[in-house]
């Protein structure tokens, strides 16, 4: 199908027509009519199949209009009309750049809002007024408390990928802006999962919506390839390192589960001659953005880093993505795995797994309704003499737990602990925005 016939406003077709963009995708195809009618919308897609055009076309489409029957006088400043809530700075940066090259022609303007920068530039930006913020929800309410934002007039509000929102524990800081923003309103709620979690916080922001699932639930891109080799802990990295530089890969993303595993690996894989950088949470966000830039260019041949600083990573043509560890959450492997196979491209997703992390995987299959594929790589076949580490399910079990109180500010049969949490999450936004 077309965007033409979609029934978008002629501006928005020129905008979409320059950015080389012909046939809407499935999502789109779903997504755009029920938004056009005024409908919340509760929409699954995986990343890669234009979510963020299926969401900010329509957003754009209806801003235009009210606009024509309502236009400002000549001494009002543009009420914030749409806010579009994301987890992190990259995906906040990818979704931001869209709504600039959707509108390029519609005269309607955006704004970005996140945390690891200066407020001062956002804090100016807002004040001249907008039509449209990208934000992190915690950078959001330090703007709403020092005045600089209202949500007075807010008319759209989106939460982008809101399974890791709620992953990242921003339910406490969601509730907070809920209170702030009109109950009338159009909301959309975009996710590449859904579990009982997500469905929980759509009963509580969404009105009678309309679900849309392109594909069927928590399914992962057809083209891509996903393949686990059991390999001994201590010999991950050489395994990496091996299979990057024998088979020549370009552009290999691999994923970690903590900051401090992504610096080692990076600086263990440089001196295997594997020219390596890290990306997470506690590097500027000018180091991650030069670390991206030259990951895109080439400069640097493997990416290593943790899943909240991957998230929003868009980078055309990567073929190839290492799972170095197997992630706690298992829906976090169809967001990891999704960064390659993107529109429609084919993919190879590897995943290393050491004797006592079975579980993890079975967890991931469990959610995939599938079984991923497993093997021995030659030459670096487990030692089945080696003991399994005792305790570990349950360690990682409990981390898991912790993880899922955390998403929802709570913890069972001990409140005072989770307000502790929701104070200490909010002294840290910054950081993990």
């Amino acid at each position: 199908m077309s965007f033409s016939s979609l029934n978008l406003d002629d501006r928005l077709l020129s905008g979409l027509i320059t950015a080389g963009y012909e046939t809407a995708t499935p999502i789109q195809m779903a997504a755009i009519p029920a938004l056009l009618s005024g409908k919340d919308v509760m929409a699954g897609a995986q990343t890669g199949t234009g979510k963020t055009a299926a969401f900010a076309l329509p957003i754009l489409h209806q801003l235009l209009a009210i606009r024509e029957q309502n236009p400002l006088a000549s001494d009002e400043i543009q009420p914030l009309r749409a806010l579009v809530l994301v987890p992190t700075r990259e995906l906040a940066q990818q979704v931001y750049k869209s709504f600039v090259k959707y509108g390029d022609d519609s005269g309607l303007t955006s704004a970005i809002a996140y945390g690891g920068v200066s407020i001062n530039s956002q804090v100016n930006a807002l004040t001249e007024g907008v039509d449209i913020l990208v934000a992190t929800p915690g950078r959001l309410l330090d703007l709403m408390h020092k005045g600089a934002v209202s949500l007075s007039k807010l008319q759209f509000l989106v939460f982008d990928e809101a399974d890791r929102m709620l992953d990242m524990g921003f339910i406490i800081d969601i509730q907070r802006i809920l209170k702030h923003v009109p109950r009338d309103r159009q909301t959309m709620l975009f996710s590449a999962t859904f579990n009982e979690e997500i469905f929980t916080l759509s009963k509580n922001i969404l009105k009678d919506p309309e679900l849309i699932e392109v594909d069927a639930r928590n399914t992962t891109a057809s083209k891509v390839e996903q393949m686990v080799y059991v390999v001994d802990e201590d010999k991950k990295r050489e395994l990496t390192s091996f299979m990057i530089g024998s088979k020549n890969w370009k552009q290999v993303l691999i994923f970690v589960r903590t900051r401090e595993g992504a610096d080692e690996l990076a600086k263990e894989m440089c001196k295997d001659g594997i020219k390596t950088q890290s990306i997470h949470g506690d590097k500027s966000q000018g180091a991650r953005e030069r670390a991206l830039e030259e990951f895109k260019e080439g400069k640097v041949r493997a990416l290593v880093a943790t899943d909240v600083a991957a998230r929003g990573l868009d980078i055309q043509q990567l073929q190839y993505v290492i799972n170095y560890e197997l992630p706690y959450i298992a829906e976090d492997y169809i967001h990891r795995i999704g960064r390659t196979g993107r529109a429609g491209s084919e993919g190879l997703a590897v995943s290393l797994m050491s004797m006592g992390e079975e579980y993890l995987l079975e967890e991931i299959e469990a959610v995939l309704d599938d079984r991923v594929p497993q093997s021995w790589y030659p030459g670096y076949e487990p030692d089945l003499t080696k003991p399994v580490p005792k305790n570990k399910k349950n360690s990682r079990s409990a981390q898991k737990g912790r993880q899922k109180d955390r998403a929802y500010g709570t913890k069972t049969g001990n409140r005072s602990s989770a307000n502790k949490g929701a104070n200490n999450r909010s002294g840290g936004r910054n950081k993990r925005s």
